[in-house]
């Protein structure tokens, strides 16, 4: 019986932070829905549409429990792109979306989202506290009652112009909202968050007060109404790159907001499903209007700091937008700017990445160098391009590593009745006529150069046995300089002679490589060094 009284509790727990959560995102969502809207040129009423649908289906269907989808930045500016490509033809706009949501749905069907887990957490680090301080650099204008900055870079060449815009009510707004979200008990934000908290107690002022401060302002209301995506013979491959561009730049931005997820709440979530719901919400929305989006990090951050933790959270956000759109508009239309710009502060403060900025001090280079190039190019640049370059320099690091691990080496084989003696100096062994060529490590393309330059301590030999018996695995690269050097040797009428593990004597032969044959594999190093003395013993003098 205590443990249904646990588990009742528990379930109710969690649907009233899915509750909360999923408000309180929601009003975060819907000035940015709105201006979204109007940046891609159809409208504010088509981003809001974006919202609506493609958070509530992406909830419903995809593999990040807690994400908040709707319009994003990227995608607003293709979107906008393809708008002007088409000469602003809604329909041909929107079979642009409509070949986006089936590029996802087909990157989930393919399993391609598992490959986003390869990127290292340097990187996700530096993402994560870039998005951070993104938040708090573009909402510091809104807090000071001044208009909002573009970008990031902006926003910091923009600050000495701040002081003459203050607004002494916004000012106030704000700092009570900070205050309230950064030092309400812990005891009142479990029953009710404390940015909801926030935002109801100050736009209660604000309006009481009769303060004249930046609000929301107008909601667009009423239904969609159907779009049918049409293509035509002159834009059909606009459609088809744009759309695909669409797709495939959703499907990066979803994923790394669900990675931000993990980071924050300790789970996983399922790559192939959440392309799959987003997929599938960006198509529906080509057939309302909407503009399309992908997983939010912002609204994704702020709604798991409210609460939300499960699958509710994001339909209450798209319950709570179309709510607006039917009629309640005028409810959310005077909430004042400062305070979503307290709230989100909060968010962005909460979101930088301390578990590695305290390790610092002590953290490896190679990992701080990625991490603050990626934190830089994520504040100045662009989210997508900083996870691009941060997850390039992690690989070449990574090989980097792999070649100083490698080891070449070329040593002669001492003749039978000298092997254990230390007396008989470099000239003794050099008389067996065998070299053998050690290879010890990854031999891929990034290791596979220094086997060449062994090749003058080989010449002059007359049988050279090749030991890869350490070799975890081999590359085409490494293979065909394997075979050069053999190529090499045969023309100094040298022999040759390999030894490898199973696994790559296995590949050697599907792949018939043609100065690799059968005939000069070996699977084991004592039988190869025994062959190679019988074939200089059967040689003549």
């Amino acid at each position: 019986m205590q443990g249904r009284m646990a588990g009742a509790r528990g379930a109710l727990a969690g649907l009233r932070g899915d509750l909360f959560g999923g408000l309180t995102a929601g009003v975060v969502a819907l000035p940015l829905a709105l201006a979204f809207g109007v940046a891609s040129g159809a409208g504010a009423a088509a981003g809001l549409y974006g919202a609506i649908v493609l958070g509530l289906v992406a909830a419903l269907l995809g593999g990040t429990r807690m994400q908040i989808s709707g319009p994003t930045g990227p995608m607003t500016v293709v979107f906008a792109s393809a708008l002007v490509a088409v000469g602003g033809d809604l329909g041909l706009a929107m079979a642009v979306v409509l070949v986006g949501g089936l590029t996802q749905i087909a990157l989930g069907v393919l399993r391609s989202g598992g490959l986003i887990r390869f990127i290292p957490y340097p990187v996700v680090s530096g993402f994560m506290s870039g998005v951070g301080v993104i938040i708090v650099l573009l909402q510091t204008a809104p807090l000071l009652g001044a208009a909002p900055q573009s970008s990031p870079l902006a926003a910091v060449l923009g600050l000495p112009g701040l002081l003459p815009q203050l607004e002494g009510e916004a000012l106030l707004l704000g700092f009570l909202t900070l205050l309230v979200v950064f030092r309400t008990p812990m005891v009142v934000s479990r029953i009710v968050p404390a940015p909801l908290v926030a935002l109801i107690s100050m736009t209660a002022l604000s309006v009481a007060a009769g303060f004249s401060v930046p609000v929301i302002g107008e909601i667009p209301a009423g239904l969609p109404a159907l779009v049918l995506p049409k293509f035509s013979l002159e834009t059909w491959t606009t459609a088809l790159v744009l759309g695909t561009t669409l797709g495939v730049l959703g499907a990066i931005d979803s994923l790394l907001t669900s990675l931000v997820a993990d980071s924050v709440t300790r789970t996983r979530h399922q790559s192939n499903r959440e392309l799959v719901g987003q997929g599938v919400g960006n198509l529906l929305c080509a057939f309302v209007g909407g503009l399309p989006g992908a997983g939010a990090t912002m609204r994704t951050v702020v709604n798991i700091k409210s609460g939300g933790r499960g699958r509710a959270s994001g339909v209450v956000h798209s319950l709570f937008l179309l709510a607006l759109l039917l009629g309640l508009g005028p409810l959310a239309s005077q909430i004042p700017l400062a305070v979503l710009a307290g709230i989100l502060i909060k968010v962005g403060v909460d979101i930088l990445d301390y578990r590695l900025l305290r390790l610092l001090p002590n953290a490896p280079r190679a990992d701080v160098a990625v991490m603050a190039a990626v934190f830089l190019l994520t504040v100045l640049v662009d989210l997508i391009v900083a996870v691009g370059v941060g997850v390039v320099l992690s690989m070449g690091l990574i090989i980097h590593r792999l070649v100083r691990q490698a080891r070449f080496q070329v040593r002669p084989l001492p003749l039978p009745h000298d092997e254990g003696a230390d007396d008989r100096g470099a000239s003794a062994e050099m008389d067996s006529g065998i070299r053998v060529i050690e290879i010890d490590g990854a031999f891929f393309f990034g290791s596979a150069s220094q086997l060449l330059d062994r090749v003058d301590q080989i010449i002059g030999t007359r049988i050279a046995v090749f030991d890869c018996s350490r070799v975890p695995f081999m590359d085409l690269s490494a293979q065909f300089t394997l075979e050069e050097m053999i190529e090499r040797l045969r023309s100094q009428d040298i022999e040759a002679l390999v030894v490898v593990p199973p696994a790559l004597h296995a590949q050697l032969q599907r792949l018939r490589a043609p100065q690799l044959p059968v005939e000069i594999l070996r699977d084991d190093l004592a039988e190869a060094l025994a062959e190679a003395r019988a074939r200089v013993a059967a040689q003549p003098g």
